[in-house]
């Protein structure tokens, strides 16, 4: 595809116009307003809302593509080009006020990914990458002027590391494997997050603000754009068997690099036999 890079802008553009909206609509949020789609597992009429603006855009700019997207507003058939949005990664989050949460969008072709874009909401900050282009996050102050940093992900070894280690809603399935990485991490690491964003997770990982992000039992939507942006960072990523091939998978981890096999190896003593749930 052609023009990756002015087609990757003009949905950053896309991405601010629902972030946007999701501001507006958070400040006279009410949570009787939320509706419940799984056990801890929510959604609202900003979503909706916001899938609806995006899928409309998107469609504008490139007709003959299909849609995968979390709350289903839009589908696919065989079209090789689709797009991958999460309207609102971080849906908790903002149903309590707190950050981060994000607008992701991506666009695959096949397997591959050609270009991701992640608009941190509360922080008005946007994270974007296509494919062999780089990866960047820009700012914009409240005069219109734009600040552009390009990405690269953290040198920290493993004793230095600052790990997010997600919490997905499959709780029942998980608890024992994040238990066991929790523990076996706690205290050999520099320090562990859990910040409630896959896509603002994975774009942190790509910045260095975190040396490495694990999560099972998340959406092609979370990961799909972020996962991008840490490539083009200069990160690697794979899925929990350590296969670079996780586009049509549940499991994420993604890193600096240098402490990818030491994740990988606890993902792996953690997932054992014991726990045939991983």
């Amino acid at each position: 595809m052609k023009h990756l890079e002015t087609t990757t802008r003009l949905v950053c553009d896309i991405a601010r116009e629902a972030g946007s909206y999701i501001r507006k609509e958070r400040a006279a949020f009410s949570v009787e307003k939320v509706e419940r789609k799984h056990a801890h597992d929510y959604v609202s009429y900003v979503d909706k809302n916001s899938e609806r603006l995006i899928v409309g855009k998107l469609r504008e700019l490139l007709p003959g593509a299909g849609f995968i997207t979390e709350e289903g507003s839009a589908g696919h058939t065989d079209e090789r080009l689709l797009w991958v949005i999460d309207p609102l990664d971080g849906t908790t989050n903002f149903i309590h006020g707190f950050a981060p949460y994000a607008v992701s969008i991506a666009l695959m072709q096949d397997s591959d990914i050609l270009m991701g874009v992640v608009y941190e909401i509360a922080s008005g900050e946007c994270f974007y990458a296509w494919r062999g282009g780089g990866a960047y996050v820009e700012r914009r102050s409240e005069t219109g002027e734009v600040s552009r940093e390009t990405l690269r992900v953290g040198t920290s070894p493993v004793s230095d590391a600052l790990l997010c280690l997600q919490l997905p809603y499959n709780s029942d399935a998980y608890k024992p494997v994040i238990g066991r990485l929790i523990d076996h991490f706690y205290g050999r690491v520099g320090s562990i997050r859990m910040l409630g964003s896959a896509a603002i997770a994975l774009c942190y990982v790509a910045a260095g603000r975190l040396d490495a992000y694990a999560e099972r039992y998340i959406g092609q939507w979370d990961y799909m754009a972020g996962a991008l942006i840490v490539m083009e960072a200069g990160g690697c990523v794979t899925d929990y068997d350590g296969s670079s091939d996780f586009t049509r998978g549940d499991s994420v981890v993604a890193d600096n690099g240098i402490v990818h096999p030491d994740l990988l190896d606890a993902i792996r003593q953690a997932c054992s036999s014991r726990n045939p749930s991983c």
